[in-house]
């Protein structure tokens, strides 16, 4: 992405721009490696941002915050791509954060069950034993499901071990 330096879009340093969004010079300079970035270079070599790359910097760190990797930010934003593979990429990202947040709700309702477990140690709870059933019929695929808090019944005790 190229910056025309004129008018509103008034050109900065390498060193102003990172500042601007708390980054380290490196990581523009590494982004630029990755075609990501495309300063203009005054005639002493130097890079020169507009407001375009800082709102390119700005795309950048909401993809990467969003979980997405440099290639595939690149991708995204690189005009040549088709809107038909952007799409496709946005999906495949997509599908593959509902899979980490469906593993991370699995890790949060076991912590949940274990903080509300009845039971006095491990051998005596249900749901841990049926837990651990799946766990080694499913090996390293399926994650168990814990009930959500609201379908476990019984009272709250204090369990001996982390687990319910």
């Amino acid at each position: 992405m190229k910056s025309s330096g004129t008018g509103a879009d008034a050109p900065m340093g390498i060193g102003a721009l990172a500042r601007r969004f708390g980054l380290a010079t490196h990581v523009l300079r590494h982004w630029e490696s990755k075609g990501l970035l495309g300063p203009e270079r005054d005639t002493a070599g130097r890079r020169r941002y507009g407001d375009e790359d800082a709102a390119r910097v700005a795309v950048i760190l909401r993809a990467k915050e969003a979980g997405l990797g440099l290639e595939t930010i690149r991708r995204l934003v690189d005009p040549a791509d088709d809107t038909r593979d952007r799409r496709e990429v946005l999906r495949t990202e997509a599908q593959a954060l509902r899979a980490r947040i469906a593993a991370a709700q699995a890790a949060l309702d076991l912590l949940d069950c274990a903080i509300d477990c009845p039971h006095e140690d491990l051998d005596t709870c249900p749901t841990f034993r049926r837990m651990v059933t799946e766990r080694m019929t499913a090996g390293g695929g399926d994650v168990p499901q814990v009930p959500p808090r609201a379908a476990r019944a019984g009272t709250r005790q204090r369990s001996r071990g982390f687990l319910p």
